[in-house]
């Protein structure tokens, strides 16, 4: 009983570490947020001050950051849908069918998880310009349809809990191929389809090389763009840029705790079922 106290005490106490480790940077950022350019580059505070409107104010006279949102928003909602509908079906289509290239495909797509996307930044490019595709969200949203991480990721899970006799049981009752996939493939992959929706949204609202590139108008800047647009000037306006930096989260956390209680959820009911 005593080894077993210890021991919940130690994992408590390393939960909290990590807790701490996690909220401290968060918390610190949000703080200075609240500061002027001249006590942040006085030194660190840890009490909140009082200049938090000033900043806004500041920032949205430098960039149009409401414009911004809007732009990152359909980015990182269109490439995560896409990403999302598009990795289940080729995760489905590998895990159920059997066909002469399937081992090929899955070298395939076990390479490019490990090939950084930059590499192919300037054919992607190239093949944009011949297209009459730069400066447009086109190149940022489409090629997120073959995401081999989410792909990879689905198919590890049906391959660990999705039930064969299930599907063929569909077939009998005279279920086609696309109605398995919407009425059972999809709804029953709801906690890994959920844990791929956070990760591939956070990435793409984050995304910053891709658009850097692509994008030349000012207008159709995401986020970080514009984040990166304060960095103008000797004397950098340090208040502005936390308070830019600060929200800009706001929409990864909505999404997050939207989601997560679908994630919980589902693996609850799995758990239950199983």
């Amino acid at each position: 009983m005593k080894k077993f106290k210890i021991s919940h005490v130690f994992i408590y106490l390393l939960l909290i570490l990590l807790t701490l480790i996690c909220v401290v940077p968060f918390c610190i950022m949000v703080i200075n947020a609240t500061h002027s350019t001249n006590e942040l580059y006085t030194g660190l505070s840890v009490v909140p001050g009082k200049y938090l409107l000033d900043n806004l104010r500041n920032m949205l006279s430098m960039v149009n950051m409401p414009r911004g949102f809007l732009n990152s928003a359909i980015v990182s909602f269109s490439s995560t849908f896409l990403s999302i509908y598009f990795g289940a079906m080729t995760a489905f289509g590998l895990f159920e069918y059997k066909f002469k290239l399937k081992k090929v495909i899955y070298v395939i797509l076990m390479v490019s998880m490990m090939v950084p996307g930059q590499l192919g930044i300037i054919g992607l490019f190239k093949l944009c310009n011949n297209l009459g595709l730069l400066n447009t969200y086109w190149p940022l949203i489409l090629p997120c349809i073959a995401n081999s991480s989410t792909i990879f990721f689905i198919l590890q899970y049906l391959q660990s809990s999705m039930s064969e006799e299930l599907l063929d049981s569909a077939r009998i009752d005279g279920a086609g191929e696309v109605k398995i996939f919407h009425s059972f493939i999809l709804p029953l992959s709801k906690p890994a389809l959920s844990t791929m929706v956070i990760f591939n949204f956070v990435s793409y609202w984050n995304n910053f090389f891709n658009p850097m590139i692509l994008l030349f108008d000012d207008k159709k800047f995401t986020v970080p763009l514009l984040i990166n647009n304060l960095n103008s000037g000797m004397l950098q306006d340090l208040g502005a840029k936390y308070s830019a930096i600060a929200i800009s989260i706001v929409p990864i956390i909505l999404v997050y705790c939207l989601i997560s209680k679908r994630l919980t959820s589902g693996m609850m009911a799995g758990a239950i079922k199983s």
